[in-house]
């Protein structure tokens, strides 16, 4: 028996594999045509791959080994059910040599589906929700905008900043101060100048000081602490404090303000809400802010566009419903972007806007002309979710020679891969995990750089590498029609699950470079563009 393709032999012959009725005829002829026929195997594997993942039994299919993972392989055949021994001998020895032959073909293309996100727990007991002027110890790590916060200390040099705990209680502390945060509700402060602001939900909350310890009842206090001295005043309700010497539990009401100092009797005064004014204007000063941070950027913004090797610069500034500017020194030369079915919504600040991802449809179309020995792609991006496999941030349509495809795992690894010129030729450059769940809803800065000359390329987040791998594929390297947040599988079978790749989450700004950015270039780009600047530049402002 001889096989043809295509042909009606063909097609019966692959069906009959899928559903482990092939005769001995049928497997030795197909495997005879595909050792020759590169066409016939793209579409054998093509039939293999569909019928395994619409099948419904897991344990139908055996998992590729390590190094076809390393391989980029996800072929999955289907386990021989039982049968005659010779019958199922010669079924296994041809689906070897086929499997063999495609680990390299297109579909090698495919990386292997990453295990699934192992469980997470987190520590986390509150949040940063606002900073003004911020000035953290340089001893530790600042905490991030939006960032969760797990117990420990915080010491705030100068700046205001406001602490969501998890049980709804809010705290506004003003450098210098150091805050320890102990639970969700309860905390203390050692020493500076907070406010506290409790609804009912979180009645009891607590904060301790050396020299007494406050327990709300539904209220809004002050508390201004110094090594041998505690002030506390109470602008609405009333609060329980218990002296740390062993006196009685008290109870302060509205307008009042009660002074502990060393070992003298507790004194009464009148509450002083003048003295916290700068704490209770924190949101007027969050909002101007942001007004000076997004004018920064923006002056930092038209300084970069004279970059001549910045092709594409989206700042998602002017609100249209099908067109996003490039705002590079390219423009007249490269389309403005199109956007599909995405919505605008707000930004890294509250003048700023940004595009959200949230639907299968959406995206933004783009063409971007030439080829390129290097290329350096950077975006500012809030993940919602690791919906799909493989999540597009800026993917070249199909599997054109050249192209790239940038995106980020389900398993919080960031991915390049790079289409050879060769038949069959592709390297996948992955990065360790590094999108963690308590990273979702904060803006992040997400790079990496192509570079052709050095034969590298590197994955960053938020200026920091995250990976590095040896480049195999030589240049030059092309984009043509890509689009960002999604993928145009260009002529693959749209039924297939593993060839929709949307981005869940929004996007605040695109760069695309036709050389390689340096590390301190790619920290430069995530410096003027983060939401809070560094101690630096506001020193320098």
């Amino acid at each position: 028996m001889k096989l043809t393709f295509p042909s009606r032999e063909f097609d019966d012959a692959a069906a009959a594999v899928c559903h482990d009725a092939a005769s001995d005829e049928q497997v030795r002829a197909l495997n005879d045509l595909l050792r020759s026929d590169a066409a016939a195997r793209d579409e054998y594997i093509l039939r293999l791959e569909l019928h395994s993942r619409l099948a419904s039994e897991p344990d139908l299919f055996a998992l590729t080994n390590e190094n076809e993972a390393a391989l980029g392989a996800n072929i999955l055949p289907p386990q021989a059910r039982p049968r005659a021994a010779a019958r199922k001998l010669t079924w296994v020895v041809a689906l070897a040599a086929c499997v063999a032959i495609l680990a390299v073909g297109w579909w090698g293309l495919r990386p292997t589906p990453p295990t699934e996100r192992q469980g997470t727990t987190s520590k986390a007991i509150a949040m940063l929700d606002r900073a003004v002027d911020a000035q953290w110890n340089p001893s530790g790590e600042a905490p991030r905008l939006g960032a969760p916060l797990e117990p420990g200390w915080l010491r705030l040099n100068s700046g205001l900043a406001q602490i969501v705990f998890y049980s709804g209680a809010r705290v506004v502390i003003e450098g210098p101060t150091e805050f320890q945060l102990i639970s969700p509700s309860e905390a203390s402060c050692r020493s500076g100048r907070l406010t506290a602001d409790v609804p009912p939900q979180a009645r009891g909350f607590r904060i301790r000081t050396r020299q007494m310890n406050v327990t709300d009842v539904g209220t809004v206090f002050g508390l201004d602490v110094r090594e041998r001295r505690t002030e506390l005043h109470v602008f609405k309700g009333n609060v329980d404090f218990e002296p740390v010497d062993g006196a009685a539990k008290q109870n302060l009401q509205e307008g009042s303000a009660v002074v502990a100092e060393n070992s003298d009797p507790l004194r009464l005064i009148a509450a002083d809400r003048t003295a916290f004014a700068s704490l209770f204007n924190l949101q007027a000063k969050s909002v101007a802010a942001d007004s000076r941070r997004c004018n920064q950027w923006r002056a930092a913004s038209v300084r970069l566009s004279r970059d001549p090797s910045l092709l594409v610069h989206f700042a998602f500034e002017r609100e249209t419903d099908w067109q996003l500017p490039n705002t590079s020194s390219h423009a007249s030369a490269l389309a403005d972007g199109a956007i599909v079915g995405c919505q605008w919504i707000e930004g890294r600040w509250s003048d700023k806007r940004a595009l959200g991802f949230r639907n299968v449809n959406d995206r933004v179309r783009l063409s971007v002309p030439g080829e390129f020995e290097a290329l350096t792609v950077a975006a500012w991006v809030r993940v919602q979710g690791l919906d799909r496999k493989l999540n597009s941030l800026f993917m070249s349509d199909g599997f054109e020679p050249g192209t790239i495809h940038w995106l980020i795992r389900n398993d919080g690894v960031l991915g390049l891969t790079v289409i050879g010129h060769e038949t069959n030729q592709y390297q996948i450059c992955a990065s360790k995990p590094v999108l963690t769940l308590d990273q979702f809803g904060m803006w992040l800065h997400v790079a990496v750089v192509l570079d052709g000359t050095a034969k590298r390329v590197v994955h960053y987040v938020n200026g920091v590498p995250v990976g590095e791998k040896a480049l195999k594929i030589k240049p030059p390297f092309r984009i043509g029609t890509a689009e960002l947040g999604n993928w145009n599988a260009k002529g693959f079978p749209r039924e297939d699950p593993f060839m929709i790749r949307n981005f869940s989450g929004a996007m605040d700004e695109f760069h695309l470079f036709n050389r390689a950015l340096k590390g301190d270039e790619i920290r430069a780009l995530y410096s003027s563009g983060k939401p809070q600047p560094d101690p630096l530049i506001q020193t320098r402002n």
